[in-house]
């Protein structure tokens, strides 16, 4: 478990209807979709739906830090992630933005944004701080440094406000934005401010929007209330369902990860070997991994490959022939090659360095 009350980086998951809005936004910008889906290991759409590609039912939080970091790379374009939040709507909130909608006041809507989000992701978590007159939606998230961090934390926050904005049919009051890292180099401090329209401050303490505290006693206008315990308690019952397939998911997944193990100490581990191994056809697991959230098998094999080589390199007993046949490599080069796509180093520096 990850700090917030999150699960690991490898079981972390986004909800496709959330990760719609980044690859939406990535289309309307002009991104090479096709290229895009490929790179992320996203599904690709039949032939007669390429234009819009295939909205994938989830993706691994990994999955959806390097759509951020690749569409960004790909379009050129620094202020992906503030471009991602600015269009987040109701359908991005998947599970819980009805919710939202049959909330009375904004301090109503905070508090089931803190309880559900989880519906929608694992990214982070959010909470609500109130210091007299001023008040801080802080949203908290493990996984900043990894890339496409930055373009994660100004899409979360940015798109926030913009739902907010939504939910008043109205510009809303706000003091200021900050985010804990440094603003690029290539975006001004004036290309924020302009984006955002508040102040925006770098290398803060916390990633928070800061607003009027009597902002969250503001009624939600249209709000249809009498809808809110029915809604409610559909979000928690989802909620719960999640968290029950996720404990379920995570055994499988460490299940096969552990066949996968021992498999490659032998030979390259076999999708059909490890169903045997666990007593399912090979479409039976393929299902359960799917149900599970988890990557394909492949890549399940990459994820534990690169888990074990760093184990393994730091045993100074073994050298990097026996290191390459534990992995199930045959041949040094298929074992140096896969390792430099890895790492971006030979296995030779990574071990000087890791000394």
């Amino acid at each position: 478990m990850s700090p917030h009350g999150l699960p690991s980086l490898e079981h972390a998951r986004v909800a496709g209807a959330y990760a719609a809005t980044a690859l939406e936004t990535a289309r309307e910008l002009g991104a090479d979709m096709a290229t895009l889906h490929a790179s992320c290991a996203l599904p690709q759409a039949p032939q007669a739906q390429q234009a819009q590609q295939a909205q994938p039912a989830t993706l691994s939080v990994r999955q959806y830090l390097t759509l951020l970091e690749r569409a960004a790379a790909q379009l050129g374009e620094p202020a992906f992630g503030l471009q991602v939040g600015a269009r987040m709507r109701l359908a991005t909130f998947a599970g819980y933005g009805l919710v939202l909608c049959t909330c009375a006041d904004f301090r109503t809507a905070a508090a089931q944004t803190c309880r559900f989000e989880g519906l929608a992701h694992d990214l982070g978590r959010s909470e609500i701080i109130e210091q007299g007159p001023l008040a801080s939606y802080r949203w908290h998230s493990p996984w900043l440094a990894l890339p496409g961090g930055r373009h994660l934390a100004e899409s979360v926050l940015v798109g926030i406000r913009s739902f907010a904005v939504w939910l008043a049919g109205r510009d809303l009051p706000g003091v200021d934005i900050g985010f804990t890292h440094a603003r690029p180099g290539t975006l001004t401090q004036a290309d924020y401010e302009t984006l955002l329209g508040v102040p925006v401050r770098f290398e803060a303490a916390a990633n928070e929007l800061r607003f009027p505290t009597q902002l969250l006693d503001a009624p939600i206008a249209n709000a249809d209330t009498s809808l809110f315990p029915a809604l409610e308690r559909l979000a928690h019952e989802r909620l719960r369902s999640r968290a029950r397939e996720a404990k379920e998911g995570a055994a499988i997944i460490g299940q096969v990860r552990e066949r996968i193990q021992a498999q490659l100490m032998h030979e390259r581990a076999s999708v059909a070997e490890v169903a045997a191994a666990l007593h399912l056809s090979t479409r039976s697991l393929q299902r359960k991994l799917a149900e599970a959230g988890s990557p394909p098998f492949s890549e399940l094999v990459d994820q534990t490959r690169r888990e074990l080589v760093q184990r393994y390199l730091r045993e100074p007993g073994l050298s990097l022939t026996e290191v390459a046949f534990l992995l199930g490599f045959r041949q040094q080069s298929s074992f140096n090659h896969a390792f430099r796509a890895w790492f971006d180093c030979t296995p030779a520096q990574w071990r000087a360095q890791a000394v």
